[in-house]
Order: C-alpha cells, then sequence, then structure tokens
C-alpha cells in the first residue's frame, strides 16, 4: 500500500496522497484513511476525473449515506449529493453539518465544481483539541450541559439581506421544523476523545434562557475557532476534503466578490451522539427518517 498522509498544520488537517479515490479502494486502504481521519479530522485528496457518482462510491466506504438534507434539494438525477452553490446561499457561518437531527452525520465530504479565481476557502475547526484547551472549571462547566440545536432559522442568510429569492429558501431550509438536545460535550465513539458539540445550530443550553444561553455559547465557541485549531482549506480544482463531522465544525468564507462557487457535498450517517456519562441525545421535535438511517454505535 503506496498511501501517505502529510500533515498540514499540527492541530488539524492532512494531505492524502498515494490512493485512487476514483475506483474501489481495498479494505487496508480504507482502515488506513479512517485512522487518518481519527487523528486528523480532516483529509485532503485528489479527485481528478471523480464525479457525482465516484464521490457517493468514496463516502459508502465509510457507511450508509444520508440523502442530500433533511429540507434542502438534492442535485438532479443524485438524491445523496447536496450542491454548495454560492447563488443558493453562503454558509458562512461556523456549524457542523445538519446537528438539529438527532443522528448528524458522521463524516462529509466535499467537492470542489467550480472555484472562484480567489477566496472561498473553507475553515475546518478541531472541537477536540477546543476542549483541550478549556481552562479545568470550564471544562467541568461544559461536560455537565445540553444544548438545543434547530433549524429554525438561516444561518447562511443574514436577516437584512432577505429578499423574495432568499425568503423562499429560508422558507425551504425551515419547512419541516426540528429540535434536538446533544451534549455540549461530545464523546467520539471511535477514539474516546471528548470534543465541543455546538456551532451554529445550537441556539439554546438547556435550562437556560436564550440570552443566558448565548453567553455561555460564545464563550465555548471561542475556544473552537482559536486560530491554531482551525484548517484554511484554500481549494484548487478537483479536489475532495472528507473531515469528521463528529468532532469539527466548519464555515465557507465569502471572500470572493460574488464570483461562482460550487461544491457537492455528500455526508455519511452517523450515530447518536453521546454524552460523558453515556446520555444520549433526544429529539424535540421534527423526524428525519426520510433524511438518514441510525448508525449503530461503535
Amino acid at each position: 500500500m503506496s498511501l501517505e498522509i502529510t500533515k498540514v498544520t499540527a492541530r488539524i488537517g492532512a494531505r492524502v496522497s498515494g490512493v485512487d479515490i476514483t475506483r474501489p479502494l481495498a479494505p487496508e486502504e480504507v482502515a488506513a484513511i479512517r485512522e487518518a481521519l481519527n487523528v486528523h479530522k480532516a483529509l485532503v485528496f485528489d479527485a481528478g476525473g471523480l464525479d457525482d457518482a465516484g464521490q457517493q462510491a468514496f463516502a459508502r466506504h465509510f457507511g450508509d449515506l444520508t440523502t442530500a438534507h433533511p429540507t434542502v434539494g438534492a442535485v438532479d438525477g443524485a438524491p445523496n449529493v447536496l450542491p454548495v452553490d454560492s447563488e443558493r446561499g453562503r454558509a458562512n457561518h461556523w456549524h457542523t453539518d445538519v446537528t438539529f437531527v438527532l443522528n448528524p452525520p458522521q463524516a462529509s465530504t466535499l467537492r470542489s465544481i467550480t472555484v472562484p479565481p480567489y477566496g472561498g476557502e473553507t475553515l475546518i475547526a478541531n472541537a477536540a483539541a477546543a476542549y483541550r484547551d478549556l481552562p479545568e472549571p470550564l471544562r467541568r462547566l461544559a461536560d455537565t450541559l445540553w444544548a438545543e440545536h434547530t433549524n429554525d432559522y438561516d444561518y447562511a442568510v443574514p436577516d437584512e439581506e432577505i429578499d423574495e429569492e432568499k425568503a423562499a429558501q429560508r422558507a425551504q431550509f425551515t419547512s419541516i421544523t426540528y429540535r434536538t438536545a446533544h451534549p455540549v460535550v461530545r464523546v467520539h465513539p471511535l477514539t474516546g476523545e471528548r470534543g465541543l458539540f455546538i456551532g451554529g445550530f445550537a441556539q439554546r443550553i438547556v435550562g437556560l434562557s436564550v440570552g443566558e444561553s448565548r453567553r455561555i455559547l460564545d464563550l465555548f465557541q471561542a475556544y473552537v475557532t482559536r486560530p491554531e485549531n482551525i484548517l484554511r482549506h484554500r481549494w484548487a480544482e478537483n479536489e475532495l476534503v472528507l473531515f469528521d463531522n463528529r468532532i469539527t465544525q466548519h464555515y465557507a468564507i465569502d471572500n470572493y466578490d460574488g464570483r461562482p462557487r460550487r461544491l457537492h457535498r455528500v455526508t455519511v450517517a452517523g450515530d447518536v451522539p453521546v454524552g460523558i456519562e453515556g446520555k444520549e441525545s433526544y429529539s424535540i421535535e421534527g423526524d428525519a427518517s426520510h433524511y438518514t438511517p441510525v448508525l449503530a454505535a461503535a
């Protein structure tokens, strides 16, 4: 096996070479990639020659696929592929994918389709490193907290920029309301690492007011987004990034002057999050069974 892993930063990110992801992978290649993902949280691959079908086949090496999104439409003819298109909104807000459902995706793949001539980077943050950075009193506090995650707002479009088209996009995004309570500190089922499981869909700490919740969530979020914990990936044509959605957050920078930018996203179904005391997340509102199967806990 000629697979090589090259670190990109000290705390997050690696480039994978010596593997052709356009073809079926051998079991030992899948195992090596999974181990690299556990360690580095985000992996970059050459995706030359990869199409939508190939991206789905690659992602299936790691588990069953979700459909594109619980409420947003897929690429025509590819129900598992979500177009991440600058014309449909810009996710310039820190988030972990689809945490408003009971079992968010375990992993996400993004593949570059149209890359602007400048800007358009994706930031990916290591939420395990953020947890380790917390002073002991804040770690003890975080360990006890649960947060309610919801899609009942559009994280990609500021209110002041809502026009008729964007209002329609927002209505689609929230056409089914989801609310789920997750532990603020999630235990990774494969590595046992603890990570801050918050991000833009986390709107309220269970038992606290919205205002109190915002102060606490912002405090924890500041540790997630420390520069030392972030991979800033500048997209080239025909690249694929695989990241661990259980222990990262990401942000698409809107710094490309409205030039076309399009990625395709395919996500792998995940397990129900578990906190440090072994308690599982619970659904408050919304059935996502049409979107994702539930992965058995590792």
